[in-house]
Order: C-alpha cells, then sequence, then structure tokens
C-alpha cells in the first residue's frame, strides 16, 4: 500500500496534490484495492463547475462495488482526465499517477487544514482493516 507524503487525504479515500493555487484529485491506492478491478469511471462534474468540499463529482465501479467520490476541498473544476473512461483499469495500477480524475482550481486554500496527511491516512486504512 502506498502513501505518498506530498498528498493530503480524506477519511472517504479521496487525495489532493496541490501545486500554488490548484489541486489534482483521486482515489487513494487503499481505495482501489478495496475496489478491486476497476471498470468504470465517470466524472460527473462538467468542465468550468464550481463545487463545495464534500460534493459528489465522479463515480468508480469496480466488479465488486461501485462508489462516488467526493470533492476533499472545494474548487472550480479546470481539467478533466478523459483518457480514463478507455482505460479505468489505470485507477488500480497507477492511482497516484497517470488515474488522477480532475484538476481545480482552489475556493478555499484553508480547507486542506482539515485533511490527513499521509501518516494520519496510513493509520486510518489499518484501523478500517482490521
Amino acid at each position: 500500500m502506498d502513501f505518498p507524503s506530498d498528498l493530503k487525504y480524506t477519511e472517504s479515500d479521496e487525495w489532493i496534490r496541490v501545486e500554488g493555487e490548484k489541486g489534482t484529485i483521486g482515489i487513494t491506492d487503499y481505495a482501489q484495492d478495496q475496489l478491486s478491478d476497476i471498470v468504470y469511471v465517470e466524472v460527473l462534474a462538467a468542465l468550468g463547475a464550481s463545487l463545495e468540499k464534500g460534493a459528489v463529482f465522479a463515480a468508480v465501479e469496480s466488479v465488486k462495488a461501485a462508489a462516488d467520490i467526493y470533492m476533499p476541498v472545494g474548487g472550480k473544476i479546470v481539467e478533466v482526465n478523459e483518457s480514463l473512461a478507455d482505460t479505468p483499469e489505470m485507477v488500480n495500477t497507477d492511482p497516484y499517477g497517470e488515474a488522477w480524475l480532475v484538476r481545480i482550481e482552489l475556493a478555499d486554500a484553508s480547507e486542506l487544514d482539515a485533511l490527513k496527511d499521509a501518516a494520519a491516512y496510513e493509520k486510518s486504512c489499518e484501523e478500517r482493516s482490521h
């Protein structure tokens, strides 16, 4: 299980990598492992949409289950990873790289303070796995 230290994490298994005023969002290694083989990814939010923290912006389906994906912080969608429609399995092989879901312009950077760092998120995953 991988927990990159340059990311912030949500309790619901999303990650965000912040670069300046922008953030890249995806689902964690733990989430893809729990879901198993991802067969479908759909970004529900439109390009240019402004969403609140906690809003559903995407859905993933695996052979085992379907899951909604939530905004870790509020922001405006500035880019959508269109390649996941054709290669949803990338979420299983590269959840922190090629399988990012959206890029946003942050609405309020202070919302990042409520997210977990890698150590806290890893501990949360370990607790749920027992």
